[in-house]
This record gives structure tokens, C-alpha cells and sequence, in this order.
């Protein structure tokens, strides 16, 4: 399917800074764009699909902060790290707090860089498997459910939004358990300090303990500077854990200590220091199944389950699905700028039989794509994926009503392989035609609109015969 090289934005006044990060990060797999000051990053940002943002911090009129505006504005998924000199560390930990993804502190080393980049594509990448609904709709804290099970999880976000007490919400993927620890934050008197989420499946191992208690210059090779860790940045508001379960059994005493006794200890630090957060921690694993398997502690676990939330999964609340239909349509049509207002009959009732194994992101995802394909202001039931379309009629093609042809015989095409083949290509080619219908055949345009890299869809329209369309 369509797809291609991560796209990494490099702004920075140094020419030299921006020619050893570029080559390096070319010779990583990814494509650069390098840019002088903040005007041309923001820009290049309009320009590509970029999926993180390296940005000096320091860059004459626009700089740094403002880049990381535009980002929190129009992108606010967008990882963005910040390169600052030892001087400004305390505007870089600031810039954190307003939403930044890591800094990285002059003179650095280049390892260091590489690795956060990585953590910020990866947890970009876990970050869009949850649901992220903006904008108010049918039910309270900009959750949309008119659910008995939600209406419950209303009532306890009433009652314990704004206190200190440390919530742990379970559910599957895609449920929205961000929302919730969110809403927990904005209706509590820490609303205006910061909310700092941490994707504990996105950290590596060796450096779970760095990144939640920071670290002291020289206590390991590349400390180069010290750094505070998550707590430290989260003092005063909000500190979620997301995916509580993947943290090691080794650190799980030490995140104990922290909650138990309000301290944390930086990695060589040689003195406690004192944090103000309040927790919140989610896992879409049975935590007590990890501790009959060892992987989880007990105490631990009694210490976060003190409130917990349980978000149940789409399929048990299936009249929230035409809620969410219905946002999600006004969402991407207005994006998109097409008139899509509606479904068929035949599109409705997939919907609503579909188990939902992705839950709220994968209806979005569906939503997204029928936008998109959609001829005129109708979703109908070819515009559904193959998943959804098999739970319609009585066959597992999804042809109801006549509105989609038969999926075939898939020997007929050289056995199934072929036909998901044929069927990708297709599609493909579908998306292509038009996104470029679109933007007026403008291909910069057109990849971004697919989130892909210009170059990529190039390769993508020659292979697909599309190239008489560049332009």
C-alpha cells in the first residue's frame, strides 16, 4: 500500500549543524529537508508531509518556539525536538511543557539525536492507533457516546477529576484512554500546568529509567548534559503513562518509590528531588494477568488502580456508532473540501455489524478512506474496506443490494495473493487519481494530502502508469 521514507524537517542557522544531522539522517533511511530559519520551516511544513520536526532553538526573528506554535496549531501530532544551546536549557525544558517532544542540548552527539528521532517516529506511530476526537459532540468531555457504560465513565470523571487521586484506565486499543486521562487533566485545578504523556511501549529498556527520572551529565556514555526526566516536567500537573504494563519488572520498584513518596532520583544524580504530579496510568493489557505471570508487581498495581476507569470496546456500545459516523463525516469532509454527508443503507448496516477490532481509530480510519474515494454525497457499501464490506448480505464479498461487484474466484487471478494484489493496486491507483483530482494535479499537493513523500508518489504514479499527470 501506499507509503514511503519518513520525511524529517531540519532547521537550523548553522550550515554545518544542518549538513552533519542531514547526511546522517540520509544515511539512515530518511528523507531531509534542511532549512535556515523558522519562516522557511514553516513553509516546508505547508509544502510536505513531514513526520518530525528537528528545529534549533535560537534562530533570529522566527525561531525555535515559533515553529513549535505552528506545529501545536496546525499539526499538533507532529513530534518536534528541539536543539538548544546549554544557555537555554530552561527555555527548552519550557518548550517541553507547551508540548515539544524532547531537546537535545549543544554540543551533542549525534547517537543521542538519532535515538530521539527514533522515539519520536515510534511513538508517533503507537500515538496514531488511539483515538483522538476533537470538538464537542453527543455526550460530555468532548467524549462522543451516549452510552449507559460511558455515561458511568462520566460520572466518575465528575467526581474525581479534580482531585489528586491516581486513576488507571484499562480498555483496548483504540478506545480513547487518552481523552479520558485529558479530560481528567482539563477539569482539574492543574488544567493550566503541564500534561506530560509518556508511550512506556515507545522507550527502550535500557532507557525507561533515564527518560522517566532524567539523568546527570557523565552518569552514563552520552550524558553529555544533564536533562530532567518526565516527572520533573510533569511537576504541578499531569503525568499519564500510557501502556503502564511495558515498563520492566526492575523499574517498577523505583516507579513505586515515586508515587509513594513524591521523590525521584536522576540516573547519577546524589540527592532526591522532590516532584507534584499527579498520575494517571492506562494499559490495554489485564494487569492481573501480568501479575499471575510475574510481570507485573502487586503493589504496584494496588498503588494505581486507586480510581479505575474501564473503556469498553466499540462493538458492546454499537448505537455510538452513528454519533461517531456522523463527526467523523463533518471532520473529513470539511478537511477534504467534499461534499460527503451521507451514507447508503446498505453502508450503514456494515457498519454497525462489524466487530470494530480496532475499535473507535479503525471506524475513523473507515470513515477517512469513504471521504476520500466517495464520488458524489453518499458513502456506499463499495466504498467500505474489504473487512467491513464482508460482514453485509450473506456472502463474504459484501455485494448487497447490487451496489459492488463479485470479489471472484481467487484462483481466477493466481490464487488469493493475486487478487489482494490486483485489488492493492487498484486502490492504489484510485487514491492517487484522486488526490490528484483534488489538488488540480499539483503532485507536492497531492502527497501530502496522502501522507507520503513527493518522491514517493512518483515512483508510485510510474508504476501505476499515472505519469503522464505530473506535474
Amino acid at each position: 500500500m501506499l507509503g514511503g521514507r519518513k520525511q524529517i524537517l531540519v532547521a537550523d542557522d548553522e550550515a554545518n549543524i544542518r549538513r552533519v544531522v542531514s547526511a546522517q539522517l540520509q544515511a539512515d533511511g530518511y528523507d531531509v529537508h534542511e532549512v535556515g530559519d523558522g519562516a522557511q520551516a514553516i513553509e516546508a511544513l505547508k509544502e510536505h508531509h513531514i513526520d518530525a520536526v528537528v528545529t534549533d532553538l535560537r534562530m533570529g526573528t522566527i525561531d525555535g518556539m515559533a515553529v513549535l506554535r505552528y506545529c501545536q496549531e496546525h499539526c499538533a501530532d507532529l513530534p518536534v525536538i528541539m536543539i538548544t544551546a546549554y544557555g537555554t536549557i530552561d527555555i527548552a525544558v519550557e518548550a517541553m511543557r507547551l508540548g515539544a517532544f524532547d531537546f537535545v542540548a549543544k554540543p551533542f552527539d549525534l547517537a543521542e539525536l538519532r535515538n530521539v528521532i527514533t522515539k519520536a517516529l515510534r511513538t508517533s506511530e503507537i500515538r496514531t492507533r488511539d483515538v483522538q476526537i476533537e470538538g464537542l459532540g453527543k455526550g460530555r468531555y468532548k467524549i462522543i457516546s451516549n452510552d449507559p457504560a460511558m455515561i458511568d465513565v462520566y460520572g466518575i470523571l465528575d467526581k474525581v477529576a479534580d482531585t489528586p487521586a491516581t486513576v488507571l484506565i484499562s480498555g483496548e486499543s483504540g478506545t480513547g484512554k487518552e481523552l479520558i486521562a485529558r479530560a481528567l487533566h482539563e477539569n482539574s485545578s492543574r488544567k493550566d500546568k503541564p500534561f506530560i504523556r509518556v508511550n512506556c511501549g515507545a522507550i527502550p529498556r535500557d532507557l525507561m529509567e533515564a527518560e522517566l527520572f532524567g539523568y546527570e551529565r557523565g552518569s552514563f556514555t552520552g550524558a553529555v548534559n544533564s536533562k530532567p526526566g518526565r516527572f520533573e516536567l510533569a511537576h504541578g500537573g499531569t503525568l499519564f503513562l500510557d501502556e503502564i504494563g511495558e515498563i520492566p519488572v526492575e523499574m517498577q520498584v523505583k516507579l513505586l518509590r515515586a508515587i509513594q513518596e513524591g521523590e525521584i532520583d536522576r540516573v547519577g544524580g546524589i540527592k532526591p528531588i522532590t516532584v507534584d504530579v499527579r498520575l494517571i496510568a492506562a494499559s490495554n493489557r489485564e494487569l492481573k494477568k501480568e501479575i499471575a505471570a510475574g510481570r507485573f508487581r502487586e503493589d504496584l498495581y494496588y498503588r494505581l488502580n486507586v480510581v479505575p476507569i474501564h473503556l469498553p470496546p466499540l462493538r458492546e456500545r454499537r448505537g455510538d456508532i452513528p454519533l461517531l459516523v456522523e463527526h467523523f463525516l463533518g471532520v473529513y469532509a470539511g478537511r477534504f473540501k467534499k461534499p460527503v454527508s451521507q451514507l447508503s443503507g446498505e453502508a450503514r448496516d456494515a457498519l454497525l455489524a462489524y466487530a470494530w477490532p480496532g475499535n473507535i481509530r479503525e471506524l475513523e480510519n473507515v470513515i477517512e478512506r469513504c471521504v476520500l474515494l466517495a464520488d458524489d454525497n453518499t458513502i456506499r457499501l463499495r466504498d467500505l474496506s474489504t473487512e467491513v464490506r464482508s460482514t453485509a448480505g450473506s456472502g463474504a464479498g459484501g455485494g448487497g443490494a447490487g451496489e459492488d461487484e463479485d470479489d471472484g474466484d481467487p484462483n481466477a487471478v493466481g490464487g488469493l495473493k493475486g487478487l489482494v494484489r490486483e485489488r492493492t493496486r487498484a486502490l492504489e491507483r484510485d487514491l492517487i487519481m484522486k488526490a490528484l483530482d483534488q489538488t488540480n494535479t499539483n503532485v507536492t499537493q497531492a502527497a501530502r494530502l496522502l501522507k507520503i513523500s513527493r518522491k514517493s508518489l512518483q515512483i508510485k504514479m510510474k508504476e501505476l502508469g499515472l505519469r503522464e499527470l505530473n506535474t
